[in-house]
């Protein structure tokens, strides 16, 4: 049986999530917040998903496209995922070198891909020039077996709300954003700059639960905020947990992501998930406050093609 590696179509997205939720199963994603990543991304990102099959069906993904928010010299980026039931097909190998083909004509000097941290995988990275660097977490916490924390009453001055409540005017999330994103431990910190970009990107993205995002007010302004990302049916992401600069050390990040998980619950899903820098010390704390276990670690790869 023939490998054939070729752009994702729309029709794929279904195929698509069949694959990332077998192979990777921590994360959240929908053929809607497919589809929407592609037709969002910014056209200085290059991005272009591939996708291999074989006699029509999609057996493995790969993510490939420019890291918009790496410094020079230019990186580029390739994750790629074949479904557990189809491996040692050669589509992992077809992907990445059609990947760094492309990449390296759009200008990336060098490459990064993130590698769940298992003897296999780690092997087909060494295999192919990859060199480990920072390792981060999936976390697992169940929602219906009663163990969430009750809900905490906010202090004198704080109050809760949720992102939908900022519909008419979401640039004060958008600056909240911006600073605590700065601070996340990263190999390539993001920059956060364009609000008409954070807008397309992130508030309109389908994955983003305007109603499960809890933000945190204090002295009428957004102190901190817990992103909910959701797939519609029980599962739960949380995709940023943050506190701007002059709020830290209150507990607001922790009031804020109780609060959107006790959200979560009454909504009806039942597994929330999140990850974890292997560094970020104080939000590795706070989920395990939570009840939140380490289910998986991913391991950042570099390799140099230029």
């Amino acid at each position: 049986m023939t490998v054939i590696v070729r752009e994702f179509r729309p029709a794929d997205a279904e195929g698509w999530v069949r694959v990332r939720r077998a192979a990777l199963p921590y994360m959240v994603t929908t053929p809607e917040r497919v589809l929407f990543d592609v037709a969002a991304a910014p056209e200085g990102r290059r991005y272009r998903p591939l996708v291999a099959e074989v006699d029509g069906e999609i057996i493995a993904t790969a993510q490939v496209g420019l890291a918009h928010d790496s410094p020079e010299p230019v990186q580029g980026f390739c994750n790629v995922y074949t479904h557990p039931e189809r491996t040692g097909r050669g589509a992992g190998a077809l992907l990445l070198r059609t990947a760094e083909e492309y990449l390296g004509l759009a200008g990336a000097t060098s490459v990064y891909t993130w590698v769940l941290d298992t003897p296999g995988n780690r092997a087909f990275a060494a295999k192919h020039g990859y060199e480990a660097s920072r390792p981060a977490h999936f976390l697992h916490l169940g929602l219906a077996d009663g163990t969430l924390p009750p809900r905490q009453e906010p202090p004198a001055g704080v109050e809760l709300r949720t992102a939908a409540d900022f519909a008419d005017d979401p640039r004060p999330l958008f600056e909240a954003d911006v600073e605590t994103t700065a601070d996340e431990p990263s190999d390539t910190p993001a920059q956060l700059s364009h609000y008409e970009e954070w807008l397309a990107e992130t508030w309109r993205n389908p994955g983003l639960d305007h109603r499960l995002t809890s933000v945190v007010v204090a002295d009428g302004e957004v102190a901190a905020f817990s992103a909910a990302e959701t797939d519609g049916v029980s599962s739960y992401w949380s995709g940023m947990t943050g506190t701007r600069r002059a709020y830290r050390n209150r507990g607001l990040a922790k009031l804020a992501k109780n609060d959107s998980l006790h959200r979560a619950r009454a909504a009806g899903y039942t597994d929330a998930y999140t990850g974890n820098d292997a560094d970020n010390g104080p939000m590795l704390a706070v989920n395990r406050w939570f009840g939140y276990e380490i289910c998986a670690t991913e391991v950042r790869h570099v390799r140099r093609i230029g």
